[in-house]
């Protein structure tokens, strides 16, 4: 058996939170690693529409393990608010167990502050945040100023944390960008609150997941945005502020890097990104309007609508080699029935320069590329009940082929719906 980490291809929005449910069936414990309340994975099942944001994917499974490891930086109010909706929906399941890392760090109400104020302050110059803070909480943790789950257990520490955290950040909110400061008992009596309805989750997970790996149980690593927003490998400095490429998740969930067998990456039939940054083969024509409105293209988190283009081989083609990526999962192929005509970009120009297999670094190069496309008949038919390759329109099987050698990693699985059921499994990922 293997250990199994899902990651994303393109810049997020890739459809993991379906891929991740199916394959949630099959493990005994789905594990996030990293991100915070930024992402969102949306799970269609039996018609019913579920949105994720902290909570891994696998929780609508009964008997399960879920982890929500070191690498996350947790909003408490926001994670208590899901753990309640699942109750009240009934979609938290009995023998279902929920762990929170007593390692990884909160998101604290002064970094939703600065993250709003430092986007307020430059209009023209926008990273396209969530404003959820994630950053400005990753950014503590990596100057050591963080607090983390596992203080909430120890007032005498926490208040001790909090009040050296306010002082910085109350001088900053007020000073440099003239807003509202924040009261430390306030914040303290809020968390300390949090601290007793979080209790009977919190852990030592790493610990948790060694124990179920020596007992032989698959593993699920469940990654969040995807691997071009990376804090190293994406199109900087319009990412996350986390590592969301493979190798992130033995850190994020503390396990050795050997534990993870296999690396699942998930890639859209097309590409699309939310917010800021560079997208050379964006569409502002009817063709980019048919994939926004036939695939519901609007964030799980903020609601804004996803900027669509063609399918991207440059930056897909990078994220297998960053990540290791050796088998991949093709979401919302449905999304292009229709259209006539379907390309591919496989590499882009500027200038007297070529990209084949890297994106470039640099961000004013990157937005200067002009796509290279191969192009494709498409095809009319509805694919939605394909339970097999040779269920689909010759032309949809070509485009997929075609894809995989491209792509230098192999299909296992292709999405034909949002439903669990709309679903091509070509082969289980958890048997070597």
């Amino acid at each position: 058996m293997a250990n199994v980490a899902v990651v994303g291809t393109q810049w997020g929005d890739e459809g993991k939170g379906k891929i991740v449910d199916l394959y949630a069936a099959k493990a005994d414990v789905i594990a996030r690693f990293h991100g915070g309340n930024n992402a969102g994975h949306t799970l269609v099942v039996n018609g019913r529409k579920t949105i994720l944001h902290l909570i891994p994917s696998g929780i609508l499974h009964d008997n399960k393990i879920c982890i929500i490891g070191n690498g996350v930086v947790v909003d408490p109010a926001v994670l208590l608010r899901e753990i309640e909706e699942l109750h009240k929906g009934g979609l938290f399941p009995p023998n279902t167990k929920l762990y929170i890392s007593e390692r990884a760090h909160l998101i604290m109400p002064y970094h939703r502050s600065l993250d709003l104020a430092r986007e307020a302050q430059n209009p023209g110059k926008k990273i396209g945040t969530t404003g959820r803070g994630i950053g400005p909480a990753y950014e503590d943790k990596a100057a050591r100023t963080g607090i983390r789950v596992g203080d909430l257990y120890d007032e005498e520490l926490f208040r001790k944390k909090l009040h050296h955290a306010l002082e910085e950040k109350n001088f900053l909110l007020k000073g440099l960008f003239k807003e509202k400061t924040l009261v430390e008992d306030d914040i303290a009596a809020e968390y300390l609150g949090y601290a007793g309805k979080l209790k009977s989750y919190v852990a030592d997970t790493s610990l948790i997941l060694y124990d179920e790996i020596k007992k032989g149980k698959k593993i699920l690593f469940e990654g969040a945005q995807g691997s071009n927003l990376d804090i190293d490998y994406g199109t900087y400095p319009y990412v996350t502020s986390s590592h969301t490429i493979a190798g992130n998740a033995s850190c994020g969930s503390g396990i050795g890097a050997n534990a993870i067998n296999k690396v699942v990456g998930i890639c859209k039939a097309y590409t699309t990104r939310v917010g800021e940054g560079p997208f050379p083969t964006e569409l502002n024509d009817a063709t980019g309007e048919h994939m926004q409105k036939v695939g519901q293209e609007f964030g799980a988190t903020t609601g804004r609508k996803r900027r669509c283009g063609w399918l991207d081989i440059v930056l897909v083609r990078q994220a297998v080699r960053v990540s290791g990526i050796n088998a991949l999962a093709i979401t919302k192929l449905d999304v292009l029935t229709g259209l006539d005509k379907i390309k591919i970009c496989v590499g882009y120009k500027s200038g007297d320069k070529k990209f084949t297999h890297a994106v470039p670094a640099n961000m004013r190069t990157l937005s200067q590329c002009q796509p290279v496309y191969e192009e494709f008949d498409g095809w009319k038919e509805n694919i939605s009940h394909a339970k097999k390759i040779e269920d689909l329109p010759v032309n949809a099987q070509k485009y997929l082929r075609r894809l995989e050698e491209l792509a230098e990693a192999n299909v296992i699985l292709v999405s034909v719906g949002s439903g669990r059921e709309e679903t091509i499994s070509l082969k289980d990922p958890f048997l070597n």
